[in-house]
């Protein structure tokens, strides 16, 4: 059996399936686990959720800002647009939605030594209390009255304040798992910079979330995506495997039950000119 993390979809179902066909992948075998954004922008987003409905006992998926997006066009709190048009229009719409509303914000395996979320895991929680405020938030996604708490959750909130009222907590947490990059040497987290990480930006206090000073320590490597201007990065602590596919870069696969990871990726054709969102 292999075990395979994948960045970014963001609905590149056409280079997904070169990718799945590279690693000769196999959903009876082998396991996916993919780090958010399966939606959005690009062309084949329906196309993704189906396939991966299909395979759902052997995929292990966190959800990323632009699932949030489609859960909540689905509840009509946000605009649809015409990548997202054919999931919210198919017959099927209800199924994919709640089955996207069922997944993670953090998927852990002790065994492996990996745990993995969208944007990360913010400086702030060790892997118990990511692991606590993931269900905390997953359980109100996941209840009949999900669109009345999403429509609270599209204000990001930049500290953790566990005095802070319960919505802004939700909101915290949603937006670290999710949207987070960048935080500041007190671990306040900044959302308007998306670009690469660079020596100017250290030297204004700005850092990526998994440099930050005194992060609190997180007993297993980090497998993350969201960030296509970082790209590529692998060190101890970190994989990141957002590589841009939908820009025109590569879609990019991790083998993470070997004693070395083994790093494959697929050229992509560009789906939309690049953007720093």
């Amino acid at each position: 059996m292999a075990i395979w993390a994948i960045g970014d979809l963001q609905g590149c179902y056409d280079s997904f399936m070169e990718l799945l066909e590279k690693v000769v992948f196999n959903p009876q075998e082998d396991k996916l686990w993919l780090a958010g954004d399966l939606v959005n922008r690009g062309e084949g987003s329906l196309e993704v959720l189906e396939y991966l409905y299909s395979i759902r006992d052997s995929v292990e998926i966190v959800l990323g800002n632009h699932d949030i997006t489609l859960i909540a066009a689905y509840y009509g709190i946000k605009k649809s647009n015409p990548t997202i048009d054919p999931i919210l229009n198919s017959p099927n719409a209800k199924n994919l939605i709640d089955w996207l509303r069922s997944q993670k914000f953090l998927h852990v395996d002790y065994q492996l030594g990996y745990c993995m979320a969208h944007a990360g895991v913010s400086p702030e929680f060790d892997l118990g209390m990511a692991l606590a405020y993931a269900n905390r938030i997953e359980e109100k996604l996941q209840a009949d009255n999900a669109d009345i708490w999403l429509q609270k959750m599209f204000k990001g909130v930049d500290r953790f304040n566990r005095d802070s009222s319960s919505t802004d907590i939700d909101r915290y947490i949603l937006s670290a798992f999710t949207r987070m990059r960048y935080c500041y040497g007190d671990h306040k987290l900044d959302f308007n910079q998306k670009g690469t990480p660079t020596d100017a930006l250290r030297k204004k206090g700005l850092k990526p979330w998994f440099e930050c000073e005194k992060r609190k320590d997180v007993d297993a490597k980090i497998i993350f995506g969201h960030w296509s201007t970082l790209g590529f990065y692998h060190d101890e602590n970190v994989l990141a495997l957002d590589t841009g596919c939908l820009w025109g870069g590569k879609l990019t696969a991790a083998r993470i039950d070997l004693d070395e990871v083994e790093i494959v990726s697929v050229d992509c054709v560009k789906s939309q000119e690049p953007s720093l969102v």
